[in-house]
This record gives C-alpha cells, sequence and structure tokens, in this order.
C-alpha cells in the first residue's frame, strides 16, 4: 500500500507542461505547398512554404540586382505570420530563434538587419517583405513578413523560437518544417 500512495505522489508531482501546443500542417491542394502551424501559450505562428521563383519575382520587380535576387532565391524562405492570442503583452526576437538540422546542430535564423545591412551594402533601399527582428504586441495584435533560412531545398529542419509574455518567457519548437521545392511538379 505504502508502495502505490508513494508512486501515486511522485506521478502527481511530476512537473508538466501547463498547456500542450497545438500544431497542424496544411497542404494547398492547388499548389502542394504546406503550411505549418503552431499555437502554444498565447503565440500562434504560421510558416508558409514559398518556390524560389515567387521570391524572384517579388525582389526582381523592385530592381535588386540579378545577383541579390538570386542570393535570396537561394535561401529556404517562408511566409511568417505571428499573432498574439493571449491577454498580456506579447514579444519576440529573432534573434532569439534557431534552427535545427538532422545533425542536431542548431543554427542562427538571419535577420532582417542582417539583410538590410547586405542590400545596402548592394545600394539597395527596399526594407519590406522581411519579418521585423523584433516585436512587441498588444493583446490580438499580428505581424508577417519572409523569414530566410539558409538551407538546400527540400530540406528537413526545426524551427526552436521563444517569445514572451508580459515577463515570462517560453519556447517551443516547430518540428519537421521542409524547404520548399524548386518548382511545383504539374
Amino acid at each position: 500500500m505504502f508502495i502505490k500512495l508513494l508512486l501515486l505522489f511522485v506521478i502527481s508531482h511530476i512537473s508538466l507542461p501547463s498547456q500542450a501546443a497545438d500544431v497542424s500542417v496544411h497542404k494547398n491542394q492547388d499548389s502542394g505547398l504546406l503550411t505549418w502551424t503552431l499555437a502554444d501559450r498565447g503565440f500562434k505562428i504560421e510558416f508558409i512554404q514559398l518556390l524560389p521563383d515567387f521570391i524572384r519575382a517579388i525582389y526582381a520587380k523592385h530592381g535588386f540586382p540579378e545577383t541579390e535576387v538570386e542570393r535570396a532565391a537561394s535561401y529556404c524562405v517562408f511566409g511568417t505570420i505571428l499573432q498574439n492570442t493571449s491577454n498580456q503583452r506579447m514579444r519576440y526576437d529573432v534573434r532569439d530563434w534557431r534552427y535545427r538540422t538532422a545533425d542536431g546542430k542548431e543554427h542562427t535564423v538571419k535577420t532582417k538587419t542582417q539583410w538590410l545591412e547586405e542590400w545596402r551594402a548592394a545600394g539597395i533601399t527596399f526594407s519590406w517583405t522581411l519579418l521585423p527582428d523584433r516585436g512587441d504586441f498588444a493583446v490580438g495584435d499580428w505581424q508577417q513578413g519572409f523569414t530566410t533560412i539558409e538551407l538546400p531545398r527540400e530540406t528537413k529542419f526545426d524551427l526552436v523560437f521563444k517569445w514572451q509574455l508580459d515577463d515570462q518567457t517560453y519556447s517551443s519548437v516547430l518540428e519537421d518544417i521542409i524547404c520548399a521545392p524548386e518548382n511545383i511538379e504539374q
């Protein structure tokens, strides 16, 4: 009897997350491209595969030199939507985000600031499209922009990210994300 009570006590005091992340993957039936959505403790992120030709079209339209168009298109690019779903102030900082490759190594996510410094050196003043480095959201606020990961096409990785609600920091992992293919198969 004592063993059963002790076991019950231990099991009831194991620290478990108070709320599990809600993750879904959606496949666009027309394009075949994937969108990952994660909602966790007041933070919602959508990660949408973008084709390299889409990235080329956007930056070419804004007069980027061909070398910069191709450099941006060589990255694994995702349309990213962030939303504060809590009843508190939410903050994020892309400098705290990492992507984890199959070998278990974590790498920094290239920030908007890093891109803008490189683009200015190439004579480019355009600054739209990229997810801002940092965000400070009131209840219900959202933001969107591109997130760039330096990996080859169709590579699988995990996105490790952090956010804050008021003064509490949280982290989560969006697993098994896949970089978009070069083209859509017809």
